[in-house]
């Protein structure tokens, strides 16, 4: 039986050049890539701020084309919208679909949160304003405060969103 030498036998593994190689492509790789994750983080931020932005002009737009109250509930990631079917209403009863047929204007593909200021239901009036209340006694500003985007102003009195 023959012995096998441990010069024959062949060595596995990485030499430290390889090594250092590897954790030099590596360290160039994430500087190049990190850069472009975060403007891909931003850029799904300000796509939850667009949708936003849309479903509140929809909102009001709705309601002066239709001359019919229109109630907007922003939660901590969606903002969902409902129409009144009689006219003169306090109250909305019916869910006002958006363009892909769902009740919530907004997929929040980020990280994003929304905070309403001061909180409870939008009633968008057929006249164009902004009230705290169904009967649109009290025409209240919004401020939407959206988590690494910034804010969205609804005017009381304009309706205007912006």
């Amino acid at each position: 039986m023959c012995a096998r030498s441990s010069e024959s036998t062949p060595q596995r593994g990485f030499t430290m050049i390889e090594l250092i190689a590897i954790l030099i492509l590596v360290g160039v790789l994430a500087a190049v890539a990190m850069p472009k994750l975060d403007t891909a983080v931003s850029l799904r931020n300000d796509t939850a701020r667009d949708e936003v932005l849309a479903a509140l002009r929809y909102a009001g737009q709705t309601a002066q084309s239709h001359r019919r109250l229109v109630c907007a509930d922003v939660s901590a990631t969606a903002v969902t919208l409902r129409i009144a079917t009689n006219r003169p209403a306090s109250a909305c009863d019916t869910a006002l679909t958006g363009p892909d047929g769902s009740a919530s204007f907004t997929s929040n593909p980020g990280s994003s949160t929304f905070t309403l200021s001061p909180s409870g239901t939008m009633y968008f009036q057929p006249d164009g304003r902004v009230t705290s209340d169904g009967a649109g006694t009290t025409a209240s500003a919004r401020s939407l405060a959206i988590t690494g985007v910034g804010s969205i102003t609804i005017g009381g009195e304009t309706g205007l969103v912006r």
